[in-house]
């Protein structure tokens, strides 16, 4: 049965890292994997900066900036409804993380109503290290909010706090508090959380927590990593000259 996982929440959460290694995963155990871009504000951290890997794990990806396609916003929708329409196992929708980018979703509202029980989830990813998501008040507020633009309910959250190239496990550790209380107030249970192989070890290692809200662990490779040091060296050398 093929299954749909769209990916929404703040802006730099970690969403196109997640993205990639579900469909990698999904594609390293066989299966037909699909990557829908909806990412359209962040420039930095773009799918079609790993083209080459994707189509090395035989993997489809949508998206607006996906090199050499010729696939610009206006044939955008006759795409993407090759998510729907296609044989695929698993199906990843990468939604920007503002509410331009729930809005981009909202427009495939029909086409995921028209899937069968069990078939969508929607995952809000939660980095408490990052503004609006610092709290339980704001990751309800935020959740609010993109729900309503979106047209989806969230089913799940996944934790995945981290500072990018200074991510520890004390960034999981300090955010599994956060998360606890955002999923019992919510009711919505934590489906994974995910971070770097070492900083996951090192935090599931403690013990006193309640697995409950820890959800499946989610070793996370970090393709996107030469994309932020390509902009950070950027910088780096525009201020140098």
């Amino acid at each position: 049965m093929k299954k749909i996982i769209i990916l929404i929440g703040n802006y730099g959460s970690g969403k196109t890292e997640i993205a990639l290694n579900l469909a990698i995963n999904a594609a390293s155990e066989g299966k037909r994997a699909q990557l829908i871009d909806l990412d359209r504000i962040n420039d930095y951290f773009r799918m079609s900066d790993q083209v080459k890997l994707i189509d090395e794990k035989k993997i489809s990806l949508v998206s607006p900036t996906f090199a050499g396609a010729a696939l610009t916003q206006t044939n955008m929708p006759a795409q993407v409804s090759s998510a729907f329409d296609g044989d695929w196992d698993l199906v990843v929708f990468d939604v920007g993380g503002d509410p331009a980018g729930a809005l981009s979703l909202a427009r495939y509202h029909q086409d995921f109503a028209g899937l069968g029980p069990g078939q969508l989830e929607v995952y809000d990813i939660i980095n408490t290290r990052r503004p609006m998501s610092e709290t339980p008040v704001g990751i309800l507020k935020l959740k609010d909010e993109l729900e309503g633009f979106a047209r989806q309910k969230i089913t799940g959250f996944v934790h995945n706090s981290n500072l990018q190239v200074l991510a520890s496990a004390d960034d999981l550790r300090e955010g599994y508090d956060t998360v606890r209380e955002a999923s019992i107030k919510s009711g919505i249970p934590v489906v994974y959380t995910a971070g770097k192989k070492d900083c996951l070890d090192a935090f599931l290692s403690d013990e006193g927590r309640d697995f409950i809200y820890i959800g499946t662990p989610l070793p996370l490779e970090l393709y996107m990593q030469r994309s932020w040091d390509t902009f950070s060296g950027g910088i780096n050398r525009n201020f140098r000259t």
